[in-house]
């Protein structure tokens, strides 16, 4: 089996090209992670996603242990075997979703304790627990345990959960140590809210565990793209140029290209998807309200410069009646839309970081995707 390793391609000013390499295949870098929650990259067949461009998938610790079971998974072979998906799968801990969605939750130094949000029944996710999940469902890339607050926090607060968090990596790794298959990794994740000194403190403590890649968590909560930019400004430096840094949760297209240039390598979000389920759609010319009464007589295509065939066959009239109607199809397509766009950034950005015009790409892409139809 593969160890999963990283390999710098290229570099243009803080971008990176790179790859990683694991057991179950090659993602490229800057890479955007389609989100598969519950074993689904919502109302997308894996040969969607996969034919899109993507190398790998994110599944989540909280959801897919309530429902259908981590063991249950185990049983069935693994969640790859599951739900038909060949390439790697990163998991999440399931540490933002315990503060994001349970109804009641306490948070010792044990674990997390929480209620679920489907039936009411109770749980306790410690790192050990999370960790055997994840090995249980066969991920490729783990993640520790933390606790994710929400924001805004006070300096002490932030500190606090840095703090077990901390002892909570450690903890991840010694049951992962003991619980992994071979080709799985186990990433650390930096918290510290908005404070460069909480942050600077996690990351050369993670990074003393010499993990093999580190993502940055607890942004994307509500602090604003400024201060999430200025918080990866002042924890970047600390982690390793040699391994691959993660920024979990984020984001829209500006969020990706804003955080590439500052050194970043994956990526997640559901926002592909659910803005697709809602009628939005992402295109180089910006965003795109398929709700919009404007559309209603429109013959021409959506995005004649996707990559997706449904971005140019359909009309943004057919488009518009499929939204407006609530027809299923309607979220497929756009689903399906957004996730090539998103692949379609990913691959603008990896081949502009080879050819050394990076801070060019991104100042052109930048006036496209957030230019003033991106509200028509």
């Amino acid at each position: 089996m593969t160890e999963l390793s990283f390999r710098l391609l290229a570099e243009d000013g803080l971008a990176r090209r790179g790859e990683i390499a694991t057991a179950r295949g090659v993602i490229r870098t800057p890479a955007f992670m389609p989100v598969g929650t519950v074993g689904t990259v919502k109302a997308l067949y894996p040969e969607q996603v996969r034919g899109a461009g993507a190398d790998i998938l994110l599944g989540n610790v909280y959801h897919l242990m309530l429902r259908p079971g981590a063991e249950r998974v185990a049983r069935l072979g693994g969640l790859h075997r599951f739900m038909r998906w060949d390439g790697p799968i990163l998991t999440d801990s399931g540490g933002f979703q315990v503060m994001s969605l349970s109804q009641i939750r306490k948070i010792t130094e044990a674990g997390a304790e929480f209620q679920s949000h489907i039936d009411g029944s109770r749980h306790m996710l410690t790192p050990e627990r999370s960790i055997e999940i994840q090995c249980l469902l066969g991920a490729d890339i783990q993640m520790q345990l933390d606790e994710c607050i929400e924001h805004p926090a006070e300096h002490g607060e932030a500190e606090r959960a840095m703090e077990l968090s901390i002892r909570w990596a450690e903890r991840s790794k010694a049951a992962f140590d003991r619980l992994a298959g071979p080709g799985q990794a186990l990433f650390g994740i930096v918290q510290g809210g908005v404070y460069p000194d909480l942050r600077r403190r996690s990351a050369e403590a993670l990074v003393a565990m010499d993990l093999p890649g580190y993502a940055v968590g607890g942004l994307a909560v509500g602090e604003g793209h400024a201060a999430m930019l200025a918080t990866l400004e002042e924890t970047l430096p600390h982690l390793p140029r040699g391994k691959p840094c993660y920024l979990m949760g984020v984001g829209t297209p500006e969020d990706l290209i804003e955080a590439v240039a500052r050194g970043v390598d994956m990526f997640d979000c559901v926002m592909p998807t659910r803005n697709g389920r809602h009628g939005l759609a992402f295109t180089w010319g910006g965003r795109v309200n398929l709700r919009n009464a404007k559309h209603a007589e429109d013959p021409g295509p959506l995005d004649p410069e996707s990559s997706c065939p449904a971005a140019k066959d359909y009309s943004r009239a057919y488009l518009h009646h499929l939204v407006r109607s609530g027809e299923m199809l309607g979220s497929m397509i756009l689903s399906w839309i957004n996730t090539a766009f998103y692949q379609d950034l990913m691959a603008a950005m990896r081949l502009a970081i080879e050819e050394g015009r990076f801070e060019a790409w991104r100042r052109e892409t930048l006036a496209r995707v957030t230019a003033p139809k991106a509200s028509a």
